[in-house]
């Protein structure tokens, strides 16, 4: 499998690019749609942009970079590497703030809006700030 290490790594990257794209974009969709009248064709196109965006890119992207990202994880044995670890604790950072996206996404789909704008245009932030972090750990490796 190490003769197949820079493909695995390549479709880590590649998976990673969609995974976060869809992580800065969904909590962009909650913001636009908590300004649409619950029930209106609008609210109603952003329900289905919003599934169509968790179905078709983010979920099977977040499954895939995790796929290949333990791959890679095994054919370099970094485990315990110091800036590794920092960098598991971004990626659980994103995968739960995925699992919160998708919690979310359930709720306007049923026309519950518990959340004001305000708090989805804060959230959005939050990829940002986390793949900065593991860009730096990955790239620079601090320690």
């Amino acid at each position: 499998m190490a003769e197949y290490y820079l493909w695995i790594k390549a479709a880590h990257i590649i998976f990673v690019i969609f995974w976060c794209a869809g992580l800065l974009m969904m909590p962009r969709f909650f913001v636009y749609h908590t300004q649409t009248e619950l029930g209106s064709t609008e609210d109603k196109a952003w329900r289905n942009r919003e599934r169509r965006l968790q179905s078709i890119i983010t979920n099977p992207a977040m499954i895939l970079s995790w796929f290949f990202g333990l791959m890679l994880m095994h054919l370099t044995g970094i485990l315990m590497e110091p800036w590794f670890l920092v960098k598991v604790l971004g990626l659980v950072t994103l995968t739960s703030l995925h699992v919160m996206m998708i919690g979310w996404r359930r709720k306007f789909s049923t026309g519950v809006r518990e959340k004001p704008e305000k708090f989805y245009r804060v959230v959005n932030e939050v990829p940002s700030i986390v793949i900065i972090l593991i860009v730096i750990m990955v790239v620079v490796r601090p320690f």
